[in-house]
Formats: C-alpha cells, structure tokens, sequence
C-alpha cells in the first residue's frame, strides 16, 4: 500500500489489529522492506502489536530520486572531514527520519515504537532525538552513532564494500550473486540452510525492484549525516539496543556506543549473530522486542 509521508510516496505493510500499541519497522541501506522477516512480524503481531514496515526512501516500491547526482563517496569523506556541515548529499538521515514520522502521520498513528535495523537504527536514533512525543520506546538494531573513533567493518568485509562500490550490478541477473557475496560476508551464520534463505530473499527483492541509483544517494545521506551522538544525547524514550557479538560490518563497540549516549539505554548482545536477522535467532530477537516494548506502553 502507498502512503503520502513527508510529500513522498511510501510503500508500507500494515499488520494486525489497528486498535494494539504500533511498533514501526525502519530497514538499513538499500534493504527493502522485505528484510524484515515474515516470521519476525508474525511473531509482533501475534504478542499484541500492530506493526508497519516500509520501504524507506530510494529503494523498492517507494519514491526515487531519478537523475539526482551524489558526489563521490571517498571525495565526500574528504570534504566532510574539513566542512562537517556541508550538505553534500540530495538529502540525510534527518529526511528519512522525517519519512518515518510521515509514515505514522499518514497512519493516524500517535505515538509508536520505533525499531530500526542498521542504517535504520541510525534514523530510529535520530526520531527518537527530534520528534520525542512520537516515540513510546526505542530499539536500535545492529547499528552505529557513526562516532569516528569507533573501529569500522573487519578486513574482508571492506575489501567487499569496495568491491561492491566499483563493481554494482547492471542487471538483476548479476545483483543476486553479487548481493549473496556480500550478505556471506556480513553474516556469522554461512550454513547452506541459512544462505539457501538469504537467497530467496535476496530474489524476492530483487524481482520486487531492482534500482541500484539508490543505494548511491542512501549512502551519501549516511556519509553526510556523521556522528549521531548529538541526537543520542537528546533521547529520552526508554530505549533498548539489540547487537550481534560476532557483527562484522558494525562491531559490536558501534552498539555499546548507541547505549552509552542514550541515557538510561540497556544493551544486549546476541551470540552467533552478524549482520543480518537468521530465522534460528528470531525468537531471542523477537523475545527481546517484545518484553522491552510490553514494558513501555
């Protein structure tokens, strides 16, 4: 379903019973809204919630920034380093922070949990900042203040980001490999059932909509948005932030960050997990929503 939020088109899911408490799912960099698992939202729905999930933003079924041009990604780095607050970028998270605030106007939705996964835990943090009567907790998700001392994604999960940054696919034929490669690398879990569900995934999405200019723009809105701790320092929800141990593209230490800044935040690590949400850890993942968000009506 398209909703208008933020003068935008959104594609949204809305699950459950409209009358339950909301929680609001935001998905990270070029993921669409599919990357939530059905069983994830199966399992909020079935514990009482009403729960949405959108596409954000420049990927799957929602508006596109056709034609619109994003500097360079290492010449951006550069010049943010020297001019932190220099707009580079066609827009930041802050928008995308706006979008979700949209989705929830377009809902008639008061007040709602907000959970983001990585990129998504950045605009969650960033809601929870500026829009604090909308907000009945926080959970981020695998994420990051994107606090420049923090140590960045391990060695061969760079030499992938870099590889993928040179060479996007032109042809959903050749995102399902590519975009298999990288998700290996992200993840902890590598077992052939666990890959054979990212596969389906990955073409599920990529047959809902294949549109490689958008990660290009979602990543300049990151580069451009920089260190989140000013907006961390303003969070007053009750907020609980969820990280794998064994995460490769955002260590650990970029959650215990997240806690660290938000007032009052409790933090828990998953063993076995990476980047990403494998169907074995769902009911730890889902458990720990739950009993946060039942304790913050």
């Amino acid at each position: 379903m398209q909703v208008t939020a933020n003068d935008i088109g959104i594609e949204i899911e809305d699950h459950g019973n409209k009358d339950d408490p909301a929680i609001l799912l935001i998905m990270g960099y070029t993921a669409q809204l599919v990357f939530w698992p059905d069983e994830l939202v199966e399992a909020l729905v079935g514990a009482g919630f009403r729960v949405i999930r959108y596409d954000n933003r420049d990927v799957g079924l929602s508006h596109k920034f056709d034609g619109v041009k994003v500097p360079h990604p290492i010449w951006q780095l550069l010049v943010k380093r020297f001019r932190k607050n220099k707009q580079m970028a066609p827009y930041t998270l802050e928008d995308m922070a706006a979008d979700a605030i949209g989705v929830l106007d377009a809902l008639e939705i008061e007040k709602a949990h907000i959970v983001g996964a990585s990129m998504g835990g950045m605009i969650a943090q960033i809601v929870g900042a500026k829009y604090p009567d909308r907000v009945l907790s926080l959970v981020p998700v695998m994420t990051s203040t994107n606090n420049p001392k923090l140590p960045g994604p391990d060695k061969e999960v760079r030499k992938m980001l870099w590889k993928s940054a040179r060479n996007r696919p032109d042809t959903p034929e050749e995102a399902v490999p590519a975009t298999m490669d990288f998700f290996e690398a992200i993840a902890a879990d590598t077992s052939p059932e666990h890959m054979a569900d990212v596969e389906t995934l990955i073409r599920t999405s990529v047959e809902r909509s294949f549109y490689p200019e958008g990660p290009k723009r979602q990543m300049a809105a990151i580069i451009d948005s920089g260190d989140l701790r000013r907006f961390d320092e303003k969070i007053t929800a009750p907020t609980l932030v969820i990280h794998g141990a064994d995460d490769p593209l955002i260590p650990a230490a970029g959650g215990e960050d997240v806690a660290r800044n938000i007032k009052g935040a409790r933090y828990e690590t998953i063993p076995g997990m990476g980047h990403d949400l494998p169907r074995n850890l769902l009911p730890q993942v889902t458990g720990l929503i739950v009993e946060h968000c039942r304790a913050h009506q």
